[in-house]
């Protein structure tokens, strides 16, 4: 088929070209000394002799979306940050467990390429893999037309890291008398938002450009803002305290995700009134006549990580945490228990 028959398709190649050399600038931005080649060609690659240094090197992989967020970047035709949201979901994921994010791969699906949006999508994803230390080794654009709307997007992506096997953080770690250390989230980051659009958008009307004072900018503004990457801040939380689990507070909330990290023979015992979530979360709550048990297993209520730290080393993590600027609290603790026992307990009012 000639490259006119299927520009008629709906497939334009010459502006997929163009997306690419757009992007060019941000991809080269995000790297790191293992990576061999440049952008174009049909595989990345990663010179893994980096891994040699190791005693017993473990790959951890992560992939993961953004969910319904893209259809607000859609609306309001801002591009530059749902990478961020990208990035987000996948190192956060890795580091979890204690690994090093090394590189991660795109996929970008739209019904029409538009070489201005494609580059900035990927500029956001270029600049938080610098944040959490990846290199952007690839990824692929694909034009969808007749299955996608011409202005529609959808977009994924794929981790790898690396950890010594001995070091690897997990539930086995865990011990009665630990705390939970919370670190603050940027705000929704990018999960729960089916309902959020559906109670502030559909049933109660609200416009994406309206300025709303509790949050002090436009709805639009608060949906977009972007997951905070906290790669980097855990493996230096890793390196300077004991840390036992770490958390990823995502898609499920709080409690269901801090009970992943977690043995059977214990219980973490959090204090809801050692925080006050932004206000965000209260107004999708309250303009939603959404329940307290609904609302936090759906959205991360302020808590983008959590991190369960040996007693003695909880104040140092904090004070490590915020130097970096990152806000964090001693959210609860770690008690014995038995197996028929829930996993989290979550007592008091938020404050």
């Amino acid at each position: 088929m000639s490259q006119s028959a299927y520009a008629r398709a709906g497939v334009d190649i010459e502006a997929g070209d163009r997306a690419v050399e757009l992007m060019k600038e941000h991809v080269a931005r995000a790297t790191r000394p293992e990576v061999m080649g440049g952008l174009g060609g049909f595989a990345g690659c990663f010179d893994a002799s980096a891994l040699k240094d190791y005693r017993r090197p473990v790959l951890a992989t992560s992939t993961d979306g953004v969910g319904t967020k893209v259809a607000i970047a859609q609306a309001m035709g801002v591009y530059n940050t749902v990478g961020w949201d990208l990035i987000g979901m996948l190192v956060d994921d890795l580091v979890v467990c204690g690994a090093e994010p090394l590189f991660v791969t795109d996929y970008i699906a739209c019904g029409r390429v538009v070489p201005e949006r494609i580059a900035g999508i990927v500029s956001g994803i270029a600049e938080a893999c610098r944040a959490a230390g990846a290199a952007l080794l690839g990824g692929e654009t694909a034009e969808h037309p007749g299955l996608m709307g011409p202005d529609d997007f959808d977009m994924a992506g794929a981790t790898v890291g690396v950890v010594e096997a001995d070091e690897m953080l997990g539930a086995e770690r865990v011990r009665p008398g630990d705390l939970v250390v919370a670190m603050a989230s940027s705000g929704l980051h990018s999960n729960g938002y089916s309902l959020v659009r559906r109670v502030l958008l559909e049933e109660s009307g609200l416009s994406l450009d309206a300025s709303i004072p509790e949050l002090g900018r436009t709805l639009g503004e608060e949906l977009l803002e972007p997951t905070r990457v906290y790669a980097l801040d855990a493996l230096a939380l890793i390196r300077g305290a004991e840390v036992h689990a770490i958390s990823h507070i995502t898609g499920g909330g709080l409690a269901n995700n801090l009970a992943r990290v977690l043995p059977d023979t214990v219980t973490a015992r959090l204090d809801r009134g050692s925080w006050t979530p932004a206000p965000i979360f209260g107004l999708v709550q309250q303009l939603g006549a959404v329940s307290q048990l609904d609302i936090e297993a759906t959205l991360n209520m302020g808590v983008g990580m959590a991190a369960v730290i040996a007693s003695e080393d909880a104040d140092t993590a904090m004070q490590l945490l915020r130097q970096r600027g990152v806000d964090s609290w001693i959210c609860g603790e770690i008690v014995s228990s038995s197996a028929t026992d829930e996993r989290v307990e979550l007592s008091g009012q938020h404050r």
